[in-house]
């Protein structure tokens, strides 16, 4: 079955990206823990990062590290957390979260409901980053 992540790469649903590329994605979470928290996905369906080709693990954290770099420009946050939790989706990915405390790195923080104009800012902001 194609996963939601499948369906916001392909565009039928809206997705704010701030990083394309053949082999993965990056796009701001509906449901950050903090402003700025994205996630770094793989175009192909792989359910658990332990099942990524090296190859294609090593494409995403070179990502992840890349993006973590404009994130904790763009929010002057003290550190920038990744994790890989692989609970809610069933398609692997990795949430860059700007963290000023342990409390930013917590899944019970995170907002239900973010209008998509934050969600844009805070993508506008990341790409400015990245340039």
């Amino acid at each position: 079955m194609t996963t939601i992540f499948t369906r916001i790469i392909r565009g039928e649903i809206p997705g704010t990206f701030v990083h394309r590329d053949d082999l993965c994605v990056a796009f701001m979470t509906i449901n950050p823990i903090s402003d700025g928290h994205l996630l770094v996905v793989p175009v192909s369906e792989v359910d658990q990062w332990t099942d990524l080709p090296a190859d294609l693990a090593a494409h995403l954290f070179a990502v992840s590290h890349r993006i973590a770099g404009a994130v904790k420009t763009a929010f002057e946050c003290e550190r920038v957390g990744l994790i890989i939790a692989g609970f809610e989706v069933d398609h692997c990915h990795i949430h860059v979260i700007p963290a000023r405390s342990m409390a930013d790195l917590n899944f019970a923080n995170a907002a239900t409901s973010v209008p998509r104009e934050t969600l844009e800012s805070n993508a506008n902001r990341i790409r400015a980053a990245l340039d």
